[in-house]
């Protein structure tokens, strides 16, 4: 199962906004240049070091590119709130590098959050849904701690895939009742996918230096694929679950998403870590070696054995296929030795997913809005199915069906149940010790690769997500593996992304990979904010 599917201030809720406003969005002129594109953030701190730039004209430069073409424009609809304290923060950054203390690596760099992670200021915690419109949120989550203290200037929250995409049926990607329908800037009638749509757009387009996303199967990886970005789904555990609105706890992270692996790797390294309230970090502790990610080795293909996981190739194009053979090519030029093999156990890793992510979401929903939302209204999943059936109008494009059936496993067992138990298990054995490490074990391998996704579909508000293309997303997200995506490509001027993956905390192994991939391919091209592919 590919999440993207799912079986597979905010606007007013209103016709308009229920759909896309494709319109506007395809005849409107495109915007002037933008003179920061594609900035990184090495050569942002060079040239704040430098004194070129500082951290408030960025600000202010990003913003403007917000306004011309998320606001105007194209109108993107990719951020769903700005910070409005974001200028003086970057005033503050400035003033603490002129006297000299560098909080680190991201001080001063704007930084864009999806909107399902908590952040204890003057903007909203959403998911997108207007149910949460106007609740106080009690604390940032850690990693959003994290980024403050390391320099970041929040700069403002993104649009999502409604609840991460996993409220209904039928779900269209990168549409949220709080913040409309997100548009691919490679082809606005395309969809961003999900559900990390809108940082995924952002991202794309410039909007900011770098962003923040989360996946529980295919959140991040998915939209950075369509996108031409670096995404970065981390171990489970590398960086903390607290205060990321849930779907599942044994699958959800929140992971970069970058125009370069280099500027993912530094972000990783920001959000990583252990947190004391979430036990599951603590397992990076003499694992995990979190300054390898400022250092990635350079040509790291060199010598290494990758596993081409073929079943995951079939399925494709042959414009995508055609892609990745080229990426193969590529790979054994830098000097690494392929060992095509089908992975092993792929139709038995996702044959229970489903019901862990609906197992799970209730508890892990109840547990968020205690800690973190403890003046809402709402206390349980149940308390939102109810919301969203006395507002019909949030249903307006699909239902909620995955909502109800978690809220309903409360009194099916919940999180004893032996289906859930079950399915939980399976998962787990099937893509670790029978899926990926089997593979890895069996032929000698440092990592898998295979195409991450097909090329975006078009946006369909009445029937939703029809693609049906391959993915690679699952094996790593079941598994709680990383997986790093980096671009492979355009096929009619639609991205596609090639997929590291491999086992649990080679994280930097994986993005060393890929940096290596990326410098001799240089594949990433800026959107040109097309009406469509072609």
């Amino acid at each position: 199962m590919n999440r993207r599917h799912l079986l597979f201030a905010a606007p007013a809720l209103s016709a308009a906004t229920a759909s896309f406003a494709m319109n506007q969005a395809t005849t409107e002129p495109v915007p002037p240049e933008f003179q920061l594109a594609e900035l990184t953030a090495a050569d942002a701190q060079a040239r704040m070091a430098a004194g070129q730039l500082t951290a408030l004209a960025l600000t202010q430069a990003y913003l403007a590119r917000i306004e011309s073409v998320d606001r105007a424009g194209p109108r993107l609809h990719s951020i769903i709130e700005l910070n409005p304290d974001a200028e003086a923060i970057a005033a503050e950054r400035d003033a603490e590098r002129t006297a000299g203390r560098l909080r680190g690596p991201l001080h001063g760099l704007p930084v864009l959050i999806k909107d399902n992670i908590a952040t204890h200021d003057r903007m909203a915690t959403t998911a997108g849904s207007v149910a949460l419109a106007g609740v106080a949120v009690a604390a940032d989550a850690p990693l959003v701690t994290q980024l403050r203290e390391a320099g970041a200037v929040i700069l403002g929250k993104t649009n999502l895939s409604e609840w991460a995409n996993f409220r209904g049926k039928a779900s269209v990607s990168g549409w949220s009742s709080r913040g409309g329908q997100t548009l691919n800037p490679y082809a606005l009638d395309r969809s961003p996918s999900g559900s990390s749509s809108g940082t995924g757009a952002a991202i794309a387009a410039n909007l900011a230096l770098l962003g923040v996303g989360t996946e529980t199967d295919g959140s991040i990886t998915s939209p950075a694929s369509v996108q031409a970005l670096v995404g970065v789904k981390p171990t489970l555990g590398l960086v903390s679950r607290r205060g990321v609105i849930p779907i599942a706890f044994s699958q959800d992270t929140a992971g970069p998403m970058c125009r370069t692996v280099a500027d993912a790797a530094l972000l990783l390294w920001a959000l990583a870590g252990v947190d004391a309230g979430d036990p599951v970090t603590r397992a990076q502790q003499g694992r995990f070696d979190r300054d390898a990610l400022l250092q990635l080795q350079p040509g790291a293909l060199k010598g290494r054995r990758l596993g081409v996981a073929v079943n995951l190739v079939e399925g494709h194009g042959r414009a995508t296929v055609a892609l990745f053979d080229a990426a193969l090519k590529q790979l054994e030029v830098a000097g690494a030795t392929l060992v095509r093999e089908p992975l092993p156990s792929w139709p038995a890793m996702g044959a229970g997913e489903l019901d862990v992510l609906v197992y799970e979401m209730a508890p892990a929903m109840a547990a968020w809005l205690r800690e973190f939302a403890p003046t809402a209204p709402f206390k349980t999943l149940a308390d939102l199915v109810a919301f969203n059936q006395a507002h019909p109008e949030t249903l307006a494009l699909f239902g909620q069906e995955w909502f109800e059936a978690s809220a309903a496993s409360v009194s099916a067992g919940g999180l004893k149940a032996p289906k859930y138990l079950k399915s939980l298990a399976a998962g787990l054995a099937a893509s670790r010790a029978q899926g990926i490490d089997a593979m890895l074990k069996k032929h000698r391998l440092d990592a898998l690769v295979a195409p991450t996704s097909g090329p975006a579909w078009l946006i369909d508000p009445v029937k939703g997500d029809q693609d049906t293309t391959p993915s690679a997303t699952s094996p790593a997200a079941i598994a709680g593996y990383p997986h790093v995506t980096v671009p492979m490509g355009q096929v009619s001027g639609l991205p596609v992304g090639l997929s590291f993956f491999g086992t649990a905390w080679s994280d930097a192994r994986l993005l060393a990979f890929a940096a290596d991939y990326e410098q001799r391919s240089k594949l990433r091209r800026e959107p040109l904010l097309k009406p469509t592919a072609g």
